[in-house]
């Protein structure tokens, strides 16, 4: 699935993004379905098991920047986890064996679509070895107006950056650290039916949503089965069985990784969203960037 420059790219930066792997017939149904959700967010007042509302968001005008656990909301949604192209591309990174962590949609709606601040997952989920990444399934276009995922290009050879605010987890780096060069973040654009993947220790972000286009990004968490939770099994070690999707469940593989653990919890739970707001300072609340970095495609 991946060609020899794609997986030397991967290693390299830390993501890709990979060109029709969805077709426009099966994103025209994921559009349908996720207007569907949008519709029946008409008459919820706060967040609950399966939305994140923008802080605008009111009944009569419905805002929604987040989908909960998608792969259990519909099937349409929850097919993807198995798609064969996504499995093959998985496989190229890291062999035969694959397990499932959790889904969620990201949507940066025309005209209002919130930021997501600098972060890294692993911040978020720490596991035995770093062989994880998250699958984005582009809806939309993607491009530099409409707020597309951003990575710092090869953070995910370096540290894990300090993700608390005052000794309490927050989700998200303090620009005023300066721990990276942002205004060199390369961003993963591309036309609807495409697929970003970017590892888990990439430092990444996303802008506000200042087009007339929507964002809506299908984020899937992936990881070789030999990639074990440090945080444990909160549904036990059954379920974690069940979530194989590819091959068979292997044991813990233990490799040298900088770790923190996101510990003390967030003061508000939820979301990614919730999380990031105990941070003090924030960077895409400040003027982006003048230089505008050549897109990865």
């Amino acid at each position: 699935m991946l060609t020899k420059a794609q997986l030397e790219e991967y290693h390299d930066v830390g993501a890709i993004v990979v060109a029709d792997v969805l077709s426009m017939d099966e994103v025209q149904r994921l559009r349908r379905v996720t207007d569907e959700f949008v519709e029946r967010a008409r008459g919820v007042t706060t967040h609950n098991d399966i939305y994140d509302l923008e802080d605008s968001h009111t009944p009569d005008n419905p805002r929604v920047r987040r989908i909960k656990l998608t792969h259990k909301q519909h099937p349409q949604y929850g097919n993807l986890v198995r798609h064969p192209k996504i499995m093959a591309v998985l496989r190229d990174l890291w062999g035969p064996d694959i397990r499932f962590d959790t889904a969620k949609l990201n949507m940066k709606s025309a005209g209002f679509g919130a930021p997501v601040e600098w972060h890294q997952d692993w911040a978020f989920y720490p596991h035995t070895n770093d062989n994880l990444a998250a699958v984005g399934v582009m809806f939309d276009d993607m491009e530099l107006a409409n707020g597309p995922l951003m990575i710092v290009p090869g953070s995910h050879r370096g540290p894990i950056f300090d993700h608390h605010v005052d000794g309490i987890f927050c989700g998200a780096m303090d620009p005023a650290n300066r721990d990276c060069d942002y205004t060199g973040a390369i961003p993963l654009t591309g036309k609807a039916g495409s697929i970003t993947v970017h590892h888990v220790r990439a430092v990444h972000g996303s802008a506000p949503n200042v087009s007339d286009m929507d964002r809506r990004l299908l984020l899937f968490q992936f990881r070789a089965a030999d990639a074990w939770p440090l945080l444990g099994f909160p549904a036990g070690i059954e379920a974690f069985k069940e979530l194989m999707v590819c091959g068979q469940h292997r044991e813990p593989r233990l490799e040298s990784a900088p770790v923190r653990l996101p510990l003390p919890p967030a003061k508000l739970q939820g979301s990614l969203y919730e999380n990031q707001k105990g941070m003090k300072s924030r960077y895409f609340a400040q003027p982006l960037p003048a230089r505008q970095p050549e897109a990865v495609k």
